[in-house]
Parts: C-alpha cells; structure tokens; sequence
C-alpha cells in the first residue's frame, strides 16, 4: 500500500504530563515539555525518559496543511497510539481510538489548505488497569522479573497522506498454491460511483504474473488470480517463497474511471506460499519444515518498543537469520509493519502473538477482541507471518483448568482467528493448559539437556507427556488427550543469562561467555535430537531491561562468537 503523497510528521513535539488524567480539552492543558515523536516519554530517545506512572499525557504541534484539489482528500494516520487516543485540531474533536498496537486514521479534508492548524493528542493509559492488552508492560513502579518499563502515548510514525476522492483502502493477499493462485480483497473508500474498474499488475524481476482488470462492485474487487502451473514439483519451484528462497511477487494496483482516467495507484507485493500442519508435522509449502524460532521481545535500551528507526528494524531481522534462526516468535507484542516487511524482504517467519490482557473480565474480553481482530487485519498479507498466537502463558485466564468460561474465551479466540484467517495455523494458549489449538506449543525451561531429552525422547512419550509431565508445574493439556496427532513445538526454551547487572535476571545463569557458549550447545544438540519435536523457539534474541536471556546483549553485540551460536543453532558440528 504505497503512494508517493505522504509526509511524516515524526520529530519535535510540544507535550505535557497528566498524571492524574484530569485535564480533558486542550483548552485546559499547561504544555512544559518538549518530545521526540514517536519514542514513549519513558524512553531517553524521546528526550524525556521519566519512567514513572502516568495515566495520561498530551501532545501538540502547529502544521500548515497542503491544499487538495475537489477530487482529493486529507487523511491523518497514527501507527499506534498507547493505550486510548483522542484527537483534536483547532480544538474540534477528530475522534478517539481505543488500543494501544493497532494503527488508526482521520479524513481531515476539511481542514485542507489551512495554516498553521494545531494538532492536539491526548492518551490515557492507567498502568493499574489490568483489564486492557498490555503485553509484558509493567503495573509496578520498577520493572521486575520478566516485565518492562511501560509505553505511554505515541510509539509509532505518525503522518499525513494525500488520497484521490476514490481510493484503494485495503488490500489482502492470500496465495493458494493447491490451486496456484492468489486471491485478492481489495476494498475503496470514498465517494464511490458506477464504472470504475480495477487493473491488477504481479510481476517478479522480468518475469510477468498476471496482467488482469476486473469490474469493481459495489466498491469491492473479490478474485482470486490464477498462476500458470509451473508443472513440476512445488517444493522446488523459484517463485515460492520460503526464509532460504524469499521470493516477493510485486504489485501494481490502479483505479480507473468510465472516462478512462487514472484515479489512484499504489504499489504492494504478495508471495505464493502456503503453511498449515499434516498430522505431527509442521508444513511449509507442502513439505515437512523445522521451525528453530528465537524469541524477540522487540525492546531497545534507549527507544523502548519503538525502533531506533527503519536501520534497526532491518539490522534485527539479519541478525536472527546470522544466529541460524529460520524464524523468531514476537512475543507479547505487536510488532511495527516494518518490521515484517523486513521479515517478508530478507526471508523470516514470524508467528504473530497478541499482547495480553491480565485480568479476565467482560471488558478485557472486549478489548482483546477488538484489537486481535484489528491486529489480524493489518497484518495478514505478510508472508512471513505462520502462525498466530491470541494468548501466551493463560496469562489472563489464570483460572483456565476451573473456569468453564475462560475455557470457552481461549476456545472462541481460537476459532476467531481461524476464522479470520483460515490459511494459517493457531495455538490458542501457547505453553501449557491447551484446550484448543493446531500446535501443540510447550514451555519448559529444564536446564539439564538430558532430561529434556528424556522427556520428549519418542513417540510413546505422548500418552506419558499430557497426562503426567508438567513443564513449569502446569498441565499441558486440559481436555483429555485429543492433541496426540498435532505437531508439537518447544515454544519457549533455554532462558541463560549471562550479565554483569546486579539486577540481572534468567531461568538459569551462565559465570562466562564460554559456558553460555557450552549450555547453549548442549541445549540445541538435545533439542536437535528430539524427533518428537517440530520446532522449538529459543528464549531470547537480545537482552531486554533486567531479563538478561539474551543470545545477544542490549546492543546487539553477541555474548559469545556469533559463528559457534549458528552451528549450534543449526545443529552443524563445528571443526
């Protein structure tokens, strides 16, 4: 979804603390601070780094808005706003928006071609509010075990964009390579009228895909693109996309007119692969595929949940793939876009997690929901994304074993995203207590490789594993044993800490870099062996505040020769 037209709207702030939440116009607000948008006021990189609780606070900057012409609109985008935002300019109230991850837009036409207009964002975001999708954000006043300094406000780009009265709104891309082919959803906004007609350009390098234009009904194209068979073995086939084989289909989508005028363009790309599971195995484009995962928090020491900037983003992505990672598990979060292009670009499976809520309400089921079903709506067209995780740990349904209806939550979050998205598998609560789910995602933090091995060393270990083996003194199953036949992957593992920081914290310490280096090798050589196993998913990429697990510390500097972390990691003796 790119246009040449946009401009951001990054960079010097006015702000001001409201730390009791008390001022509600912009009228009322006493501006004394000056920010760095878009880094959180926690952060140092926002020039302001004040790490205590705020419920809310208030931005503001002065803007001469361009002028449109009569066939053009004004639209203002916030990528994530945490955790309520309301938006005013000149004092009149654009609206609000509710959820801390997902990105949100107004039509500011009406505005168009005034100077200068003050823009004026307030965001609430109680940290003792547990009911609300809060990911591993902090409630207490310091960070402590495994959570971190809280994201107050703007985190993400802000900007303005410049769009035809009639505009391509939103483009979902789902390949099928059953089928070979790639569905297309494509929705306008706007003023719509008879005649327009959608032309569709897929192209990758020289090689021409499809060439094709298509009616456009009731302000909707649904249509699904078919490929020429390339009639040989798919596994093998160069136009499938795959972390050893990226291959990105480019697009060109264009809007014409009954005049045959030309009213809007944007530029994408889509990929043919597909994923799913057959029986105890997970699959990548038909074949059997070994997910070895490394866990990313997707934290940095000066800019909190927001990327230094696009260099850092990128410079993540190559780094999990240099440690032999095929893919990562974003945990507790919902990564900037960004970054999953990177992942699409550069080749990295992602499984996409949702930030949990920690209190079990009627009003954090709501949330939850919201923002899961908004957050799968951004994000679904990535290629890189395989699976989605809606809740981690039972972390918001601590009564799971005894509450039929935080069963039934887990249950229809599971079917939710199976719904929404069909084409990819689902772990309904990763880690332990499964009552409905595709992979079967176990968390176990044994340091000793050898029991580890033990444990999961065959095939008839599975009656014995669900009903009597507790990771983490937790039951791995709640509903009998209907998940005997579903791939089984070691989503959390490991854990080593090795950090000179008085309040450094690991499920189990290392003394030096060469005994991090054994641990971690011996680890990997048991969990290699494992054939019960389909992945695993390695706790962590890079330290994060005090949780010092990190293969790499906060800088990104690895803790021992990055060469001996990919043997092991690929399970590659070294000589």
């Amino acid at each position: 979804m790119r246009r040449g037209s946009w401009f951001s709207l990054n960079g010097h702030w006015d702000f001001a603390f409201d730390r009791d939440a008390i001022w509600r116009h912009p009228r009322a607000v006493t501006w004394s601070n000056r920010i760095e948008v878009p880094f959180s006021p926690e952060t140092k990189a926002s020039g302001i780094g004040d790490t205590s609780f705020l419920k809310a606070c208030w931005y503001r900057i002065a803007l001469d808005l361009p002028a449109v012409g009569d066939d053009e609109r004004l639209l203002l985008h916030f990528g994530a706003v945490d955790y309520a935002a309301t938006v005013w300019i000149d004092g009149r109230s654009l609206g609000s928006h509710e959820g801390g991850y997902t990105p949100f837009s107004f039509d500011i036409t009406g505005c168009a071609g005034e100077t200068p207009v003050e823009l004026v964002v307030r965001a609430e975001d109680d940290a003792q509010d547990l009911a609300k999708p809060r990911g591993k954000q902090d409630w207490q006043l310091t960070p402590h075990s495994i959570w971190y300094p809280r994201t107050t406000g703007i985190w993400q780009t802000v900007w303005m964009e410049v769009l035809p009265r009639t505009a391509v709104d939103y483009v979902r891309w789902t390949p099928n390579i059953e089928r070979w082919e790639v569905g297309l959803e494509c929705r306008l906004s706007g003023a719509l009228r008879d005649g327009l007609r959608l032309h569709i350009l897929l192209t990758t390098g020289d090689l021409l895909i499809a060439d094709d234009t298509y009616s456009v009904i009731n302000g909707e194209v649904h249509r699904r693109i078919a490929i020429s068979d390339p009639g040989i073995d798919d596994s093998r086939n160069e136009l499938l996309w795959s972390p050893e084989s990226p291959t990105l289909i480019d697009a060109v989508l264009e809007l014409w007119g009954d005049r045959g005028e030309l009213i809007d363009k944007v530029t994408g790309y889509t990929a043919l692969r597909s994923v799913g599971t057959q029986r105890n195995r997970l699959m990548l484009n038909n074949r059997p595929y070994r997910q070895r995962l490394v866990l990313d928090q997707g934290y940095w020491a000066e800019s909190g949940m927001t990327a230094p900037d696009d260099a850092a983003l990128r410079r993540d992505v190559e780094l999990a793939k240099a440690m032999g990672f095929n893919g990562v598990r974003k945990h507790q979060k919902l990564e900037d876009p960004r970054y999953l292009f990177w992942a699409d670009v550069l080749g990295l499976l992602v499984w996409g997690e949702m930030p949990s809520a920690y209190r079990f309400t009627a009003e954090s089921v709501r949330r939850v929901t919201r923002e899961w079903t908004e957050a799968i709506a951004r994000d679904a067209s990535h290629p890189c994304i395989v699976a989605w995780v809606p809740i981690n740990e039972s972390w918001g349904v601590p009564n799971l074993p005894d509450n039929p209806a935080e069963r039934h939550y887990v249950q229809a979050l599971y079917h939710l995203t199976r719904t929404l998205d069909p084409t990819r598998p689902v772990i309904g609560n990763d880690g332990w207590e499964s009552v409905a789910t595709d992979i079967v995602g176990i968390h176990d933090y044994d340091p000793d490789p050898e029991r580890l091995a033990r444990r999961y060393h065959a095939d008839e270990a599975l009656p014995r594993l669900f009903s009597r083996e507790r990771p983490g003194g937790r039951m791995l199953v709640l509903d009998g044993n209907p998940h005997s036949d579903l791939p089984i992957v070691l989503s959390e593992c490991g854990g080593m800490a090795l950090s000179e920081r008085p309040d450094a914290w690991g499920y189990v310490r290392a003394d030096s870099a060469n005994e991090l280096e054994a641990m971690y090798t011996r680890l990997m050589a048991a969990i290699d062996a494992i054939g019960l196993l389909s992945g695993f998913c390695y706790t962590q990429f890079a330290d994060t505040c005090q949780e010092t697990n990190g293969l790499l510390d906060e800088q990104r500097r690895p803790k021992f020769p990055i060469e001996a972390i990919v043997a092991a990691t690929r399970g590659v003796q070294r000589r």
